[in-house]
């Protein structure tokens, strides 16, 4: 593609860190790389960029959080270890919360809290690949969160995908039985609302979802590090419907992920939830014993792989955690009240790209339109993700492929609202005005 002179960032500059940088490849370059490479460039040339690239939250951690924390380190927690399985009183939050959002009725022991919900998928799948000799491999249904794919092959555990995008509504189910049927999936993994795509099952999805994991006898992990945030329903009042939608409606075969980092912006602490439902954490399975020395599934978790990864979860974020849980139970603390500036940001960000010929490439859930959120996904006419990505750092934007992702829209980007101010949206439009002027379609 030949060069255009007149970009916000000089073409050396970009030429020259993105060579040194050892990137062969930016379409396929993890999101960590990216923000590596924008940080280097943005520090040569001297300019901001409108940085979309990182899933981070951008707003202050709940406070109510942040006073709880401090309280319980100025009474000494700090010097203690927590009991693997999580503090009472979290663990019983965490049960109320599942109930009071989701409408599952789950046990206080289920509820572990994890150094983060990535902590959680990754015991969970360390865990599940050991419960069944015959069963190996786990089930994304994509586009996904890469690092879980990172997971696996760190820990050289086998995975299948496909990218769901095709494949919704009543075309789903023929879909997943074409893995579901060869009997070596003992997982299945999604997110739910999406990242990157944000797009969200329907109740139609999730009961097929559910009714094929308990007639092949698979786990569904339901990745809900998004919690409540498809802002088309408000799902903040405790007890009273709307409730997140989640697979566990259809099926007792379900460990949930839920995050702290997104709905209540606690990312630093790395606190999160794994939540097991009655089901699975009690139940047995005798190829567990060589590994973990028990049968039961919830004890080789807590006791086996979680005790092994990390010994437990930072003390003074549990009573964290402990307290916001509590604060949204009672009825206290709206949490979405805080987070819904996504959804504002994101209507006007997507206005943008649309006007100044992008498309949206993860358009609609079934029929109807999809959300605004933390996520959206665009493409330019005629250009790869791989072209559009590089040709945005001339333009000082930056976002990562879905290529990475799992996804097969290899012409689409993944763009992040969350960490671009609102100060900087004139900013974001003359950039893109000046690429559309510069690249006619």
């Amino acid at each position: 593609m030949e060069k255009i002179n007149n970009t916000p960032i000089p073409e050396t500059i970009v030429d020259d860190i993105l060579a040194k940088s050892g990137i062969r490849e930016i379409g396929k370059a993890s999101i960590r790389e990216v923000k590596r490479l924008i940080n280097d460039i943005e520090d040569a040339a001297g300019q901001k960029f409108v940085r979309m690239e990182m899933g981070i939250p951008g707003l202050p951690a709940c406070s109510i959080g942040v006073n709880a924390q401090i309280e319980a380190l100025k009474k000494g927690c700090a010097a203690l270890y927590p009991d693997i399985e999580g503090t009472p009183e979290l663990k019983r939050e965490m049960a109320k919360f599942v109930k009071n959002f989701i409408n599952l009725d789950v046990s206080p022991e289920g509820c572990i809290p994890t150094v983060g919900s990535m902590m959680g998928g990754m015991a969970g799948f360390m865990t599940f690949v050991r419960a069944r000799k015959e069963r190996d491999t786990t089930l994304f249904i994509d586009p996904g969160f890469p690092v879980q794919k990172q997971q696996h092959k760190v820990l050289g555990l086998k995975f299948e995908t496909f990218d769901v995008y095709n494949y919704r509504g009543e075309k789903l189910k023929a879909k997943l039985e074409s893995y579901l049927a060869k009997g070596n999936i003992h997982s299945i993994i999604y997110s739910n609302p999406n990242n990157p795509s944000w797009i969200c099952f329907t109740d139609k999805e999730l009961r097929t979802i559910g009714e094929l994991a308990n007639q092949y006898d698979v786990c569904i992990f339901e990745d809900l590090a998004y919690f409540g945030m498809d802002f088309r329903n408000d799902i903040s009042k405790p007890g009273i419907p709307p409730f997140q939608p989640s697979v566990g409606h259809y099926s007792s075969n379900y460990a949930l992920l839920i995050s702290s980092s997104k709905a209540f912006s606690y990312a630093g602490e790395r606190i999160g939830m794994l939540v097991l439902s009655d089901a699975l954490y009690n139940r047995e399975f005798p190829d567990l014993i060589p590994y973990f020395g028990t049968p039961k599934l919830g004890r080789a978790i807590i006791y086996g792989t979680v005790y092994a990864i990390s010994s437990g979860t930072s003390h003074s974020a549990q009573y964290a955690l402990a307290a916001i849980l509590k604060a949204c139970n009672d009825g206290s603390y709206n949490y979405l009240d805080d987070v819904s500036i996504y959804a504002r940001k994101a209507a006007i960000m997507k206005k943008m790209f649309l006007d100044n010929g992008f498309k949206i490439v993860y358009d609609k859930d079934e029929d109807k339109p999809l959300a605004d959120g933390f996520y959206f996904t665009i493409s330019y006419p005629g250009m790869s993700g791989e072209q559009l990505l590089k040709e945005f750092l001339y333009y000082g934007v930056s976002a990562i492929s879905l290529e990475i992702t799992g996804s097969d829209r290899k012409e689409g980007l993944r763009a992040c609202v969350s960490l671009v101010p609102e100060a900087m949206f004139p900013t974001l439009e003359e950039r893109l005005i000046q690429f559309r002027k510069n690249h006619t379609l």
